[in-house]
């Protein structure tokens, strides 16, 4: 492996910088986006069942603000519970866009390391050549060994920068996908909040029962 590193010259520094830097975001992403941690298993049936019962209280709504991103989104519908519909789609959709903006962290870099991984090898592979031909200048098509040293590190680089993009790429496109999943998940249970909430507004209020004395008047 050290030979394959010498022979590709100084273009692998930074295709190597690439790799390690592509590896730390996707164990990072890995380990932050799992379900558990965006969507915590039950919490909003819980949450709906607060909204019904009415156990509103600050406390509970910060608390849950504070669990996961699916909390986020769920305490920002309650915070304005009392309001439109309207205006709690409006607001839940404010704080949507904070909230996958946060998921999307470290992609945008990834998706560049998947860009630029080909293209530093393409340089390498450029700077191979310049090498090789220049060799030929110098000594003519004799020597065998500069000739091959140069075709050696134009392979050797534009090797390393399809390794270094096509994981890259591949995590990108991945963890892309996983986000608009957990997006579409969440926009359901988002709405089934605001049913409820809704719901519970329109719930008539019981009606009172008749005491002992007025049954009396009555009959």
């Amino acid at each position: 492996m050290l030979e394959l590193v010498k022979a590709g010259g100084w273009p692998m520094i930074p295709l190597l910088l690439l790799a390690v830097l592509a590896l730390a975001i996707v164990v990072e992403r890995f380990w932050s986006l799992r379900r558990k941690e965006i969507m915590p298993p039950g919490l909003g049936e819980e949450v709906r069942n607060w909204a019904v019962r009415g156990q509103l209280e600050p406390a509970h709504i910060e608390s849950l603000r504070r669990t996961s991103p699916l909390g986020e989104l769920l305490a920002a519908a309650l915070d304005v519970r009392n309001r439109p519909r309207e205006q709690i789609r409006e607001r839940i959709e404010d704080t949507g866009r904070h909230v996958v903006h946060r998921m999307e962290k470290f992609l945008n870099t990834l998706g560049s390391i998947a860009s630029a991984g080909p293209l530093l090898g393409l340089l390498g592979t450029v700077v191979g050549m310049i090498q090789m031909f220049l060799g030929i200048q110098d000594s003519g098509l004799g020597d065998v060994n500069q000739l091959a040293g140069g075709i050696g590190k134009a392979l050797v680089c534009a090797a390393t920068g399809m390794i270094v993009a096509i994981p890259a790429l591949w995590a990108h496109r991945y963890f892309r996908g996983r986000i608009g999943g957990y997006i579409v998940e969440m926009e359901k249970e988002a709405g089934a909040l605001v049913d409820a909430l809704e719901s519970r507004h329109l719930r008539p209020a019981p009606r009172p029962a008749a005491s002992p004395s007025t049954v009396g008047a009555n009959g």
